[in-house]
C-alpha cells in the first residue's frame, strides 16, 4: 500500500474540552499508521491558543494555529486544510478519540485513485454510561454519530460525516473548501451539513469520485450529558432541518434531500415500527423511540420550512474558499436565490 501521507485537523474552541483536546491528540499519535502531522486549528480563543501552544511547543508532529477566516468549524478546517502537507486530510471532533487503525483503514481507501473521501464509523460514549431508553439509533447523528440506515461494511455513499472523515487534497482543489454561513459555530445553534454541502459539490466538480464509508474506521465521541435530553434532540434536529434548507438552496432539492428520502421513507418507518412493536412486548423505551423518531421528523421539517423562507428572503449567504497556499480565499458566494457569484 503506498503511503499517501494524511494530516489530521483537529479544530477546538473552548478551554472546557481541555481533558478531550488532549485525549484526541494522543490517540491521533498513537495510530498503527503513523499521521504527517496533526494540526490544532483554535476558533478564535486566544488564551486557548496559547495554553495548547505551550503544551505542544516540544511536541513532535504537532501544530497549533489560530483559525483564519471567520468564527465557525467550516472556517477552522479550512485553516486546516490550507496549512497543512498530506496528500489526504482526516478532520477528528475535539471530544472524539480514535481507534489504533483508524487511519490505516483510510489510508487503505485510498489506493483506489478514484477515491476522494473515506468516512469512518462514529460510536457514542454517552456521559451517564448508556444510551438513553428512549433515544432512537436511527437519530445518532443528533449527537455526531453513525446511525442506523447507513450502509455496513466498506460503501459507497452520497457523503461523508464530517467529525470522522478524510478527502484527498485533490478534492478541495476540484470543489473547493468548506462553506461558511453553514455547520457549527462553537455552542451556539447546532447547524450543520457542511459536509454534505461539500461532498455534493465535490461529485459535481468530479463526476468520477468515489467517496466511501468504512466502518473499521472507528472514533469514539462524547456525548455530555445535556445531550442526553429531549430538548437537545429537538433543538438539533430544528437546526438539521435548517441546513439542508441552506444546502439544498446551493446545490438543489435533487442531491441536497437525496439521500434523506430514502432515510425518511424506509430507515424512519421500520424505526417507528419497531419501538412499536417493543412497546407492545413491554419492552423499555420502545413507545419513547417511537415518539421521538415522528417527533425528530416534524421538527426537522419546521426547520426546513423555516430555512427555507429565511433563504428565499435573503437571509443568508454561503462562501465558498478556495484553498491555496496557507491561507483560504473566498472564491464565490452563494446568496438568496442560491446563484453563485465571485
Amino acid at each position: 500500500m503506498r503511503d499517501p501521507g494524511i494530516s489530521v485537523v483537529i479544530c477546538v474552541y473552548t478551554e472546557n474540552r481541555w481533558e478531550d483536546i488532549l485525549a484526541a491528540v494522543s490517540s491521533v499519535r498513537a495510530q498503527s499508521y503513523p499521521a504527517l502531522e496533526t494540526l490544532l486549528v483554535v476558533d478564535h480563543n486566544a488564551a486557548l491558543l496559547e495554553r495548547l501552544t505551550r503544551e505542544y511547543q516540544e511536541a513532535v508532529g504537532v501544530r497549533v494555529l489560530a483559525n483564519a477566516g471567520p468564527r465557525g468549524l467550516s472556517a477552522g478546517r479550512n485553516t486546516g486544510i490550507a496549512a497543512s502537507h498530506g496528500e489526504v486530510i482526516a478532520f477528528l471532533d475535539d471530544d472524539a478519540v480514535a481507534e489504533r487503525d483508524w487511519l490505516r483503514r483510510f489510508a487503505e481507501g485510498y489506493a483506489d485513485p478514484r477515491v476522494m473521501a473515506v468516512g469512518g464509523r462514529t460510536v457514542p460514549i454517552w456521559a451517564s454510561g448508556r444510551r438513553p431508553a428512549w433515544f432512537p439509533e436511527e437519530f445518532d447523528w443528533v449527537v455526531g454519530c453513525t446511525y442506523r440506515g447507513l450502509p455496513p461494511g466498506r460503501a459507497r455513499v452520497r457523503n461523508v460525516l464530517g467529525g470522522n472523515a478524510s478527502f484527498r487534497r485533490t478534492a478541495f482543489e476540484a470543489a473547493g473548501g468548506f462553506a461558511t454561513g453553514i455547520g457549527r459555530d462553537g455552542d451556539r445553534r447546532p447547524l450543520g451539513c457542511e459536509e454534505t454541502e461539500l461532498c455534493i459539490r465535490l461529485t459535481r466538480a468530479r463526476p468520477d469520485a468515489v467517496l466511501l464509508i468504512d466502518d473499521r474506521a472507528v472514533i469514539h465521541h462524547r456525548v455530555p450529558e445535556p445531550r442526553e435530553h429531549f430538548a437537545y434532540f429537538r433543538t438539533r434536529t430544528y437546526a438539521e432541518g435548517l441546513s439542508k434548507a441552506l444546502v439544498t438552496r446551493s446545490v438543489g432539492a435533487g442531491k441536497g434531500l437525496e439521500t434523506e428520502r430514502r432515510y425518511t421513507t424506509r430507515v424512519l418507518p421500520a424505526g417507528v415500527a419497531r419501538g412499536v412493536r417493543d412497546a407492545l412486548r413491554g419492552r423499555p423505551g420502545g413507545a419513547g423511540r417511537a415518539g421521538a423518531i415522528v417527533a425528530g421528523v416534524l421538527t426537522a421539517a419546521g426547520g426546513y420550512v423555516m430555512g427555507s423562507v429565511r433563504a428565499r428572503r435573503g437571509g443568508t449567504t454561503l462562501s465558498v474558499v478556495r484553498i491555496e497556499g496557507e491561507r483560504p480565499t473566498v472564491a464565490r458566494a452563494y446568496g438568496s436565490k442560491g446563484n453563485a457569484h465571485e
